[in-house]
């Protein structure tokens, strides 16, 4: 029996990062995001986000990989959100994504991390964050 345990933190924003998670349709798209994630054996320990992303923590399987797994989370919740008409405009993510690896040791402060978004995000702005991450981990924007 295989055993795998590969901590994932996949942040991805929407589109020119448009501020449409209100706080009731964040509420929704993540509990939507929980119950597709258990259909389809996507383990997710953590989700949350602002108005212009979100931030979720999986444990990969086996048979999984990032880039799969953000396709499934990503694209079929836009689909929702555009199947229910749930926004004002047609609803997409950026094709892009943040997704680093996480070790045992820190599961528990990322996933107070992510819990803490809304207070988090009333001092900082997501490209606040997105330059202080790309600054502590030496990355750099390829064009």
């Amino acid at each position: 029996m295989s055993f795998v345990k590969i901590w994932i933190h996949l942040v991805f924003s929407t589109k020119n990062r448009e501020p449409w998670l209100t706080e009731k349709l964040r509420y929704d798209v993540h509990k939507h995001i929980v119950e597709n994630c258990l259909e389809k054996g996507i383990f997710l320990q953590a989700i949350n986000g602002y108005t212009d992303h979100l931030h979720c923590l999986i444990s990969l399987g086996k048979d999984q990989n990032i880039a799969k797994i953000g396709q499934l989370i990503k694209g079929e919740s836009s689909f929702w959100i555009n199947k229910n008409k749930l926004t004002a405009e047609q609803f997409s993510w950026q094709d892009d994504y943040f997704a680093v690896s996480v070790s045992e040791s820190q599961v528990q402060a990322v996933v107070a991390y992510i819990k803490n978004q809304e207070k988090h995000h009333a001092s900082k702005s997501f490209q606040d964050e997105v330059d202080e991450f790309m600054t502590r981990y030496g990355w750099q924007v390829i064009k």
